[in-house]
């Protein structure tokens, strides 16, 4: 992380406040040191039963069990997703970079992770609820936040259960090391191959994905 970078907690006490009032009765919810946790263990579908009742302030994922909250954008975190869009747009017309999308991730789908970005064929969500089978995606996207899960979540468990559901390509902005990591070959809930390269390098992302990017705008985006 640049120096200077404050790490930000989960999320404030009055989307807590609003998320605690919302949740159903049987889902209870405790707020210590920035981290929102349940008191008892979660199942996937009270997750799923929290997460509609959220306020829209506040997104929510189901991780290795645990409810995570992700956190909302900033203006650099916005400005990398466009630039990897057009990358995309240029190189592949035929998929779309769908933003926010919920995947169905893990192994026999129990997870529930909202992507930064998933890479499909044209409309290859149409029809879907909040969360999608990853079946036919190629690459999930994620750009790192400044706050105190990143390390953990992105970077250990979302290789992980991206992995398990079988998405041919990982592809992890990092903004605390200015690197771009590329995970590809999933085999047994773990990808194969997962070379780093600095900003201003040039990626090669492999086959199903097949595109070049010029990662020299990420400069601009430094924090």
């Amino acid at each position: 992380m640049t120096p200077g970078t404050a790490e930000r907690p989960q999320m404030p006490i009055e989307d807590f406040e609003d998320l605690a009032a919302a949740a159903p009765a049987h889902v209870r919810l405790e707020f210590v040191d920035g981290r929102v946790r349940t008191k008892e263990p979660l199942g996937v579908e009270d997750f799923e039963e929290l997460e509609r009742r959220a306020p829209e302030t506040v997104r929510l994922e189901y991780i290795n069990g645990k409810l995570e909250v992700k956190a909302m954008p900033d203006g650099n975190h916005r400005s990398i997703f466009m630039w990897l869009l057009r990358q995309c747009m240029q190189h592949r017309p035929d998929l779309d970079l769908v933003p926010e999308s919920g995947v169905k991730a893990e192994a026999y789908r129990k997870g529930r992770a909202r992507t930064d970005g998933t890479l499909v064929p044209v409309d290859h969500f149409k029809g879907d609820g909040e969360w999608s089978d990853a079946d036919g995606s190629l690459m999930a996207v994620e750009i790192t936040s400044h706050d105190r899960d990143t390390d953990q979540r992105d970077r250990i468990d979302k290789p992980v259960g991206y992995a398990e559901a079988d998405i041919p390509v990982y592809l992890l902005i990092d903004r605390d090391n200015a690197t771009v990591t590329v995970f590809s070959e999933p085999k047994d809930g773990r990808y194969q191959q997962s070379p780093s390269y600095p900003w201003g390098a040039t990626v090669e992302i492999p086959p199903p994905v097949n595109i070049t990017l010029d990662t020299e705008k990420l400069k601009d985006y430094a924090d």
